[in-house]
This record gives structure tokens, sequence and C-alpha cells, in this order.
């Protein structure tokens, strides 16, 4: 037990257990990476750490405040029965009076992008100004352990006006308390914000230490465990919360609105691929595009001629080296840069067909003003 249960980024553990170790704890830290390589999972073991009463850079694991804040490994729990206090019919006023924090012990808060309703809820959850306020509040607090410690998970679904609250806290930041906030990437977040954070970036895992997370932990096939790995991107969490099946169906549904978009015609079938794209409610439009960018990743390095790429879409290779033919470096990056506004405007709640349409006829159009295939 304690952070050797944490697998992968052992620097980034070994500089948390440091700051513990000499008393020397930031008010804030800024945890980004992709989704699932462990951003929570961390900050939770650090709370633990934090107040352990046996340990002073690590956590027992044993001793009733380790115990009380492990709950907050299985966050869904605490979620169903925030929401089912605060009741199904909430109406807004309700949602920022009675806001969503998950709490097991008086010293630790998370707080999650709250979904509104458990049996409908909203499409885009978002960390709400009711949540930030009561942190405000909260963090001056003296600790009943050893220290208090704020998670904000998901803090860049903020919307940036809301986000000033969260500001005021970290201007004049309190002595006995750390605010650790999770995102993607640093991008996300207001500059003003990034500035006043320690950061921490959490690499991907090797694809032999998340096909080893999973033998552990899932009971699936070894083929299966081989390709959730290589479709996990390094993302332990992501593979174990994996439907293989759907996961490829969708990046061969992405693969081939490129290829019929690098064609530059076809323009009625390339409109029915985005259209049924728009209409999958079973992925985050944010999920949606980071299979493009992930996709396109590869692409660039096969169209750089890069000396033995990596790609991240293995079972895609094929198809993957067939397109780098039918395109170059620029028509990629234009692509990269495309998805760079649709995601942009996902936080303005862009019309996804629109955004999808848009974006494709422009790439078919650039590929059609330049279609020689090179050799």
């Amino acid at each position: 037990m304690g952070f050797s249960a944490f697998l992968g980024n052992e620097r980034l553990v070994g500089a948390l257990r440091g700051a513990l170790r000499a008393q020397r704890v930031p008010h804030a830290l800024l945890f980004t990476g992709p989704r699932g390589v462990g951003k929570f999972t961390l900050a939770r073991m650090f709370a633990q750490a934090a107040n352990c009463e046996r340990l002073p850079d690590d956590f027992c694991g044993e001793c009733a405040t380790c115990q009380r804040i492990a709950l907050l490994a299985d966050p869904q729990k605490l979620i169903e029965q925030g929401l089912v206090e605060r009741g199904e019919s909430a109406d807004a006023a309700t949602v920022e009076r009675m806001p969503l924090i998950l709490q097991s012990h008086p010293d630790v808060w998370a707080l999650v992008p709250d979904p509104v309703r458990l049996k409908s809820p909203v499409a885009r959850p978002m960390l709400r100004v009711g949540q930030l306020r009561a942190v405000q509040r909260a963090a001056y607090f003296q600790p009943m352990g050893r220290r208090r410690v704020f998670i904000l998970d998901g803090a860049e679904t903020m919307r940036w006006d809301v986000a000033n609250v969260f500001l005021k806290i970290l201007e004049e930041p309190p002595g006995s308390a750390t605010l650790i906030l999770t995102a993607p990437s640093p991008y996300s977040l207001l500059p003003t914000i990034v500035s006043r954070c320690l950061q921490f970036h959490f690499a991907p895992l090797p694809q032999a230490a998340v096909e080893k997370i999973l033998k552990e932990k899932t009971g699936r096939k070894p083929a299966e465990i081989r390709l959730a790995a290589q479709l996990a991107e390094g993302s332990p969490g992501l593979a174990m919360e994996m439907d293989v099946d759907a996961v490829a169906d969708s990046r061969k549904h992405a693969l081939r609105i490129l290829e019929r978009a690098a064609r530059g015609q076809g323009f009625g079938q390339l409109f029915a691929d985005t259209s049924a794209l728009a209409k999958d409610r079973d992925s985050s439009f944010e999920d949606q595009i980071a299979v493009f960018y992930g996709l396109l990743t590869d692409l660039l390095e096969l169209t750089s001629k890069v000396n033995e790429p990596v790609l991240r879409n293995l079972p895609l290779a094929r198809e993957l080296e067939s397109l780098s033919k039918s395109v170059d470096s620029a028509w990629v990056l234009r692509a990269i840069a495309g998805f760079d506004e649709l995601y942009a405007g996902a936080r303005r709640n862009l019309n996804r067909q629109l955004g999808f349409d848009a974006l494709a006829a422009s790439l078919a159009r650039s590929a059609s003003a330049t279609s020689t295939p090179r050799p």
C-alpha cells in the first residue's frame, strides 16, 4: 500500500513525497495529461499521504484517516448519493445552493463536473459556481488533521467567468490547504490560474505497463488485453473501461472521413459520415475530436518521413500508410488546426453537425486544389 501502488510517472510521485517530507507543500498543484492516466488517483493518494496518521511522506492505507479518504477511489457512488440527496428535479438555483461535493473525510473534498441529474444527466457536465464558492469558504478553515486538500477534477470545464471565483483563492492562498486541479492541458485553463499553480504533467504509460495493469485487474483474454493497451494510448484507466470493439469502430469511421476528405470528392457520402458521427451520443464531442487527433498525429509522422515512426493506431497502420501517400504534411497540419478550432468551439456549444461538415468540406477542397499523389 502507499505510493508504491501507483504505476508510472515515478518522478512526479517522488517530487510529491519530497514536498511532504520537507513540509513545503505547495498551495496549488495542476495535474495535466490524458484522461485515464491517473491524475485523480494520485491526487487522492496525495490527500491520504498529507493526512496519514502514521507516515510523514506516504500513506499506510490502514489508519482511520487513510481508509476514509480511500472512499474517493470510487467517486461514482458518492456522485450518485449526492444527486439523490439533491433530487432529480432540482432547478438551477437548487443546483447552486446544494453544490455537488464528494467528501468522505472532513479535510478532503473532491469536486467533479456536475451532471445535475442522475437519470438524465446534462450533455456537458461542468464545475459550477456554487461548488467553487463552497471551496472558497471552506479553504480557510483550520484542518482537523494535518492538511486540507481540495481536488477539482475536470478543471477545464469551468466557464472562464466562473473560474475568476476560483482565482480569488489562489491570489490569497490559505496556509493549511492544498488545491489540486486536474485537466488534459494547461491551455484549457485561464493563464492567470495556471501561473499560480505548480504544474505536473502526466506522461502516458508504456504499452507493456498498461498490459500489466490489465492482466492484474481484469479477466480479459491476452489478445483483447494487447488490443486495448494499443488503443488506450498509455492510459490504463481508459483501457480498463474500454469497449474494444466500439473504440476500434470509431477510429475506423474517423479514418474513413479523413480518407474521403483527402480524395476531395464524394461530398454526399462524406456528409453522411459526418452526420452519423455528429448523431453519436455515446461519446462526447471532445472524445470524438481526440480520435481524429490520434489519427492525424500518426499521419504527420508518416508524411514527415520520420525514421521508425511510432504509431498510436497500430491496427490501422496499413490504411494510414496508404492515406499518407495521398496527402502531405501541410494538409495534415491544416486538418489539425481545423480540429483545434472545433475543440475551442465545443466550449461555445458549437453545433456538432455544422462543425464537422464545414471542416470536412474545407479539407476536401484543399485536397482537390493540391491533388498530386506523392510517390
